[in-house]
């Protein structure tokens, strides 16, 4: 397993029509580095965003989808995503305010 920091774990943020309805329940969701664990997820996001408390964690692998381009096929990459959910009493996440 890599030696990761917590500003690596963190990808960039999900932003579907699902998981903004999922923000209302204070539930946010991310791409995550696929060997980061639920606990270095949990870290990472309370470090990066002040005043946070994670309540619990739930990831799941996504495995890359088959493409074809002609007569020939691949694979996308496989990813990792996380579903964050924070207490009632932490603050929100800002990057998501506004949208």
């Amino acid at each position: 397993m890599a030696d990761l920091k917590y500003y690596d774990i963190i990808q960039k943020p999900i932003i579907t029509e699902k998981s903004m309805l999922a923000m209302e329940d204070k539930k946010y969701t991310f791409d995550v580095h696929p060997d980061a664990t639920k606990s270095q997820v949990k870290e990472a996001v309370e470090k990066l965003f002040e005043g946070t408390k994670v309540a619990k964690v739930n990831t799941m692998n996504l495995e890359g989808k088959t493409r074809r381009r002609g007569r020939t096929f691949g694979k996308t990459a496989k990813r990792k995503k996380a579903i964050v959910q924070l207490t009632e009493d932490s603050k929100e996440i800002e990057i998501f305010e506004g949208l």
